[in-house]
């Protein structure tokens, strides 16, 4: 294993996050502060609370959630498409270096910067609500398996992106409404019988709920079929990534 280029790769992508802190790392926070405000304060004083919980601090794993997904999935796009857009990823290709340190250098990169991101938003939370974690090793684990998985996922999507839109594509038009609708801002058990079947089929339910357990103690799915779910997605991240570096699927062409 190569981990000087790994390493090479992982300071080169965390210094552009630095570079440009106030987008990187400011704006998403303020973005989260406001749903805060919006949902926590407007909307939570007409909300009592949600399974025992305070509607303010129900919301807060979900937005979490919703802030690492995005970020993950967008940092992860970016830093793969920029060296394909520049052309410089064919210095990558011919480097002494295999598909496997090129991956965990960007995608470690991405899912440095959304972890960042997610416990600056947990922090900025205790000043909006009353927060106690039952399980904090747990809320750890699955924030840091959502942010490389998704990191994967955008890291997939940013070899397939040929333009910028294609590139923001599928977070806005995929990724966010499956966030939105995955439990983010209230419990499935609120919605009518059948689309608590349906929404089963959202992925992003799973991720929320067991984040959510890891904070309250309860969840709208068992915690075990979370982490099946988050282990599926893993594989199957991990097999596409793998195939396409097999095949030089939209890298070499």
């Amino acid at each position: 294993m190569n981990w000087n280029a790994i390493a090479a790769i992982y300071r080169f992508e965390l210094s552009r996050t630095f570079r440009t802190i106030a987008q990187s790392i400011i704006s998403p926070v303020l973005s989260t502060s406001l749903y805060f405000i919006v949902f926590g304060a407007a909307i939570g004083s007409r909300i009592d609370q949600v399974e025992g919980v305070s509607y303010g601090a129900f919301i807060v794993p979900g937005l979490i959630m919703l802030t690492v997904l995005t970020q993950s999935v967008t940092n992860a796009a970016f830093g793969i498409y920029m060296p394909k857009f520049l052309g410089s990823i064919y210095e990558l290709l011919s480097a002494p270096v295999n598909f496997i340190e090129v991956v965990i250098g960007y995608v470690g990169a991405a899912a440095t910067k959304a972890l960042m991101i997610g416990l600056i938003i947990l922090v900025t939370s205790t000043i909006f609500v009353d927060l106690t974690i039952q399980h904090p090793v747990w809320m750890l684990g699955f924030l840091v398996l959502t942010c490389i998985n998704f990191a994967l996922l955008g890291f997939i999507i940013g070899i397939w992106a040929n333009t910028f839109e294609q590139l923001q594509l599928v977070p806005m038009l995929i990724i966010t409404p499956l966030a939105f609708l995955g439990g983010t801002f209230y419990s499935i058990s609120m919605l009518p019988e059948l689309w608590q079947k349906v929404t089963l089929f959202n992925p992003v339910v799973y991720l929320v709920s067991g984040f959510r357990w890891a904070f309250f103690g309860q969840a709208d799915v068992a915690v075990g079929w979370s982490l099946l779910a988050v282990l599926a997605f893993t594989c199957a991240c991990l097999g596409a990534i793998w195939w396409i570096f097999r095949t030089g699927w939209k890298i070499r062409t």
